[in-house]
């Protein structure tokens, strides 16, 4: 299932700044008792648009189902390290072609990359 969520207007700077390489967005979404959520996902900017793709029966894909709102957050791990925040709302769609037509403004939407493995306890991290 792809999601497109619509803002009113992406200034220029915001959307070199979103387009500049391979980032990962936080998307902020609502659980099903009101709870915000967050998770990375991978995105491509058209235009006034960020579209990324999810299960319809994912976490995120019943939740956007039960309430669209989203707000995704994008930074730059580098200094100074700046960030964009974007609200919207997303928009659903079936067919895989809405999401990969091919666009000017779009990117290519790279491989799945793989999680770094674990290899036992660390000191400090959270399971």
């Amino acid at each position: 299932m792809s999601y497109r969520g619509g803002v009113e207007h992406l200034s220029d700077d915001v959307v070199a700044f979103l387009s500049e390489g391979t980032r990962t967005g936080l998307l902020g979404y609502l659980a099903s008792d009101g709870r915000p959520l967050v998770a990375p996902v991978w995105f491509v900017v058209d235009g006034a648009e960020l579209a990324f793709n999810t299960g319809k029966n994912t976490a995120k894909g019943r939740a956007l189902a039960r309430d669209p709102r989203v707000v995704m957050c994008v930074d730059d791990p580098r200094p100074p390290y700046s960030f964009v925040q974007v609200q919207g709302i997303a928009s659903t769609g079936e067919d895989p072609k809405e999401l990969l037509a091919p666009a000017p403004s779009r990117r290519t939407p790279l491989p799945r990359r793989r999680a770094p493995r674990r290899t036992g306890y660390e000191p400090g991290r959270l399971a």
